[in-house]
């Protein structure tokens, strides 16, 4: 990755130790955090920052995931977001505040033990049902680790966030516990301290990092059947609620034989993977996936792409210059249907909503694949590029000679658990 060792000068001999990094994320639905973390990871890596790197994950799936060297990941137990919002355990047979409060304390004992320079947390200010709380307020009052904020480009309908957020207190702990907001996206598709009025005190700490180009994304672990004549994909995220968009794709035969190649992710229902995967018994032009560690092995080889509208699978259709339909979630959250309209009326995705799902509007829409590309360089993809240089500026050089922060007053803990988190 040329691009990204031209962002920093060459590292000389090591005169410190290196800037230790944790990336957080809360990983209840999907694997769309953890990828995003992992992508960051990888860019610094890449651009030879001195860096150790440790990523806190949600998903166990996280370890199927091919990690850089310098880069390695602690998985807590399982939590999870059913489609209706609210949340409960994944895996163990514990009531939602005992899962909290292990996951709580397991994240605080690896970061003590660790003793970052920099703690990237992804898209949630208090962590998860509130479970970095006591993490972020040990932080401050050491005064030795950087705090910051990864918001992705949408997070929900505006009116939405805004509640959610003056509910939660967020903003009062962005000012309390984090010393920057880096923004995954660019302002010209929406911009969240506008769009959410997230207030002066988050507007004076937010950078716009941009989208993360992923067409130097590593090779996969795993080496992907997929046809030797051309083939469009499908893809659902997790699959955790992508059945329908899969079973669509799955009976939208092509006159032209077209081949297709789905992944369901390693979330979708076993029965409901059995089923498409009867559907690709009966279907020689139907090849379907359980789980691909890197999709973007397949995104660049794809003639088209029908999927979802979550924020990696758009970053990577955006990176691909790919001709893309856009099938948005639309519940519990908006944030999809956001996305995908703005894409849409950007001339860069093409949409269909889940109300007009059908294997015929799909296979109509495929027998249109051979447009012309859209034209991706509207938007910013040069995320990967600058996080280093943020990193610079955050750490300072020397991470050990730095200066502890100065105290400030922290807002109140609101991390009782209940049904909606």
């Amino acid at each position: 990755m040329a691009h990204l060792r031209d962002a920093l000068p060459r590292p000389g001999p090591r005169l410190a130790p290196a800037t230790r990094i944790v990336l957080y994320s809360h990983d209840t639905m999907g694997l769309g955090h953890v990828r995003r973390n992992l992508a960051i990871a990888r860019g610094v890596a890449e651009a030879d920052f001195d860096a150790s790197t440790l990523l806190i994950c949600g998903a166990r799936e996280a370890g199927a995931l091919a990690m850089p060297p310098g880069v390695d990941c602690v998985t807590l137990p399982g939590l999870r977001k059913e489609l209706g919002g609210q949340y409960d355990a994944r895996s163990l047979d514990v009531t939602l505040r005992e899962l909290i409060e292990l996951r709580s304390r397991a994240i605080d004992s690896v970061i003590a033990s660790f003793r970052p320079d920099v703690l990237v947390v992804d898209n949630v200010p208090r962590g998860a049902c509130g479970e970095l709380e006591r993490t972020l307020v040990r932080l401050r009052r050491e005064g030795r680790t950087r705090c910051v904020l990864g918001l992705r480009d949408v997070l929900d309908d505006a009116a939405a966030v805004r509640q959610e957020w003056h509910t939660r207190g967020n903003r009062a702990a962005i000012a309390a516990w984090y010393d920057a907001v880096w923004i995954y996206g660019d302002p010209r598709l929406l911009d969240p301290v506008v769009e959410y009025d997230l207030g002066p005190e988050v507007a004076a700490k937010a950078r716009y990092v941009g989208y993360l180009d992923r067409t130097m994304a590593p090779r996969p672990r795993q080496e992907v059947a997929v046809p030797g004549a051309p083939f469009a994909l499908c893809l659902v995220g997790g699959g955790q609620d992508g059945f329908e968009v899969a079973d669509a794709f799955a009976r939208a035969r092509m006159a032209d034989g077209l081949q297709r190649v789905l992944v369901t992710g390693p979330f979708m229902p076993a029965d409901l993977r059995s089923t498409l995967e009867g559907l690709a018994a009966a279907d020689p032009t139907l090849t379907v996936h359980a789980f691909v560690d890197e999709p973007t092995a397949l995104i660049a080889r794809a003639e088209a792409v029908v999927c979802m509208g979550g924020y990696n699978t758009v970053n990577e259709v955006l990176s691909y210059r790919s001709r893309a339909l856009v099938v948005p979630r639309v519940a519990p959250r908006l944030e999809q249907l956001v996305r995908a309209t703005r894409l849409r009326d950007l001339g860069l995705v093409d949409m269909l909503l889940p109300a007009e799902l059908t294997p015929a509007a799909v296979a109509g829409w495929l027998s249109r694949r051979h447009l012309p590309p859209r034209p991706a360089h509207r938007l910013d993809l040069d995320g990967l590029r600058r996080i280093p240089q943020l990193l610079l500026d955050l750490v300072g050089g020397c991470p050990s000679a730095r200066l502890p922060l100065a105290p400030v007053a922290l807002p109140a803990p609101r991390s009782a658990v209940n049904a909606s988190c």
